[in-house]
């Protein structure tokens, strides 16, 4: 059985279209791609080191860095609707997900010369599931029980839960990167100044606050790209920032995660791409400590916010709802509406909190270049009696400490997903690490387990509806858009490609001369 990517957040972007704003989609150069040449990227964030374990396979982190410098494993076929390649040939299960078989292309080599063959994915896999390493992705990477290589090209890989669709989680993770064990066991500083993967490009040179130059890997795999002679990637958390130096001709691509900014890049015809998605971004409550460890709390927040007007504060009106838990094109989709807003019972609420003498006061923790959306929420709850919020401002890479450690009266979260696996699990799940929120309920869990391991829709369609009654009734968040997953690029760039959580492919990209 191939592994299924449907819905799996895994499509090129030549399949998809743009937010549905007022202003038409312009596209890219047309006809064959051309060779040469070096694209200058501006992203929002800037890695700490350049270990694949470590950095962050999503549009707001280092996706392009990761797939530039170590190709990925696994992509999605929108045609066929499967995982595939690049560099693997296939990754199939054949007991309903209990175990896969990963089989490699032959021949496949690390730019320090040496084999990514299965004994070096092994070592990636293994390494990722050690909870010292701290990696980005350690809960993919534990619900892989064991890995055996039968030859250089074959890898068998034991879960510890049947996980029909863990090729999703290969792809939405840095399960996807793999470098040269040898590199790797020199150490972070060594690794760093000449990381070792099979990806379209190698190091140039990482001035770091600056610019991280890529050039073009003469010995990558997938002949003849790359196209490009190299990618230059400087950083800046402004979204605005970002479309500016798009806009006066100091970059070619970025990724944007903001739907307001997004339409001023149509608006400015420039190349705007996304990928539908279906969950979204919610303003997290975290259920494990006063004041929100009360359903009360809870549901006051929720019926005080007008999304509508949230949307109009946060993107100038340009957003999508995240009405329901999946878009109407999913097959797991029910009509289950996860928030509705009701001033008078939110200050009912409000007020019988303050008359068992705790009026609510609380910290709203959000991230570097997401500061509207505190100040939206400050601004919809400031017409209420009994209720005060204070705003915290984190660096965006402290985003994994904040949610990990549950740090946080309120903060900023997503789950975004088009079938609800793994995204869904993992953060709502009560055994899950990257349940934020805490919560723990067992109509939930069990909700969410039985989807998962289901493999017919009607089973798994059924039990997420169940999930969805409950994430409305316990009011763990506030779903209050679809998470923007968009790739901004001038018009004389080609070949814009995405998969996973809107990972930009590098070795596609070219530029018209």
């Amino acid at each position: 059985m191939a592994a299924s990517a449907a819905g799996a957040l895994i499509f090129l972007l030549a399949a998809c279209g743009g937010t549905g704003g007022a202003a038409p989609a312009v596209g890219g150069p047309s006809g064959d791609p051309v060779k040469g040449g070096v694209l200058r990227a501006v992203l929002l964030s800037e890695p700490r080191n350049l270990d694949p374990a470590i950095l962050q396979n999503n549009n707001r982190s280092q996706a392009l860095v990761g797939n530039a410098l170590y190709g990925t494993l696994l992509v999605g076929d929108p045609e066929t609707g499967t995982v595939r390649s690049d560099m693997a040939k296939s990754f199939t299960t054949a007991d309903q997900g209990n175990s896969f078989v990963l089989t490699l292309r032959p021949g496949l080599k690390f730019a320090d010369g040496t084999p990514l063959d299965a004994a070096a994915v092994k070592f990636n896999w293994d390494r990722q599931r050690d909870t010292a390493l701290g990696g980005s992705s350690l809960q993919d990477a534990q619900v892989v029980a064991s890995t055996e290589v039968e030859n250089a090209t074959t890898l068998t890989v034991r879960l510890n839960r049947p996980t029909p669709r863990f090729g999703s989680n290969v792809t939405l993770s840095s399960l996807n990167w793999v470098a040269s064990p040898v590199a790797l066991k020199k150490g972070r500083q060594a690794f760093d100044a000449a990381p070792a993967g099979a990806g379209p490009f190698t190091l140039k040179s990482w001035n770091r606050g600056g610019t991280l130059a890529l050039t073009r890997n003469a010995s990558y795999w997938n002949k003849p790209k790359p196209n490009l002679d190299g990618i230059d990637i400087s950083f800046s958390s402004d979204s605005t920032q970002r479309l500016n130096s798009l806009q006066a001709g100091g970059a070619d691509v970025t990724m944007i995660e903001d739907w307001g900014v997004a339409e001023k890049a149509r608006v400015a015809r420039l190349q705007v791409e996304t990928q539908p998605v279906g969950g979204g971004q919610f303003i997290a409550f975290n259920l494990a400590r006063a004041p929100f460890d009360d359903a009360v709390a809870r549901e006051a927040v929720s019926h005080a916010i007008d999304l509508k007007a949230f949307d109009l504060a946060v993107n100038q009106g340009h957003g999508e709802p995240a009405d329901t838990l999946f878009p109407e094109s999913s097959p797991l989709h029910n009509d289950v509406q996860l928030h509705t807003y009701d001033k008078e019972k939110a200050q009912q609420l409000f007020d019988r909190l303050a008359a068992e003498g705790k009026p609510l006061k609380f910290t709203f923790t959000t991230f570097q270049g997401s500061e509207k959306i505190a100040e939206a929420l400050q601004t919809q709850l400031s017409p209420y009696k009994n209720v005060t919020v204070e705003v915290k401002v984190a660096d965006w890479a402290d985003t994994g400490r904040v949610l990990g450690a549950h740090d946080f009266d309120a903060t900023l979260a997503a789950a975004s997903l088009q079938d609800a696996d793994p995204a869904l699990p993992r953060a709502f799940l009560s055994t899950s690490p990257r349940n934020s929120v805490g919560i723990k309920d067992p109509r939930l869990d069990a909700a969410l387990t039985g989807g998962s391991t289901a493999t017919d829709t009607a089973s798994r369609k059924a039990r997420y509806e169940t999930a969805a009654q409950r994430l409305a009734e316990l009011v763990p968040g506030v779903f209050y858009q679809r998470e923007p997953l968009v790739a901004v690029a001038s018009t004389k760039v080609g070949g814009l490609a995405m998969y996973g959580a809107g990972s930009l492919l590098a070795d596609s990209l070219w530029l018209d001369k």
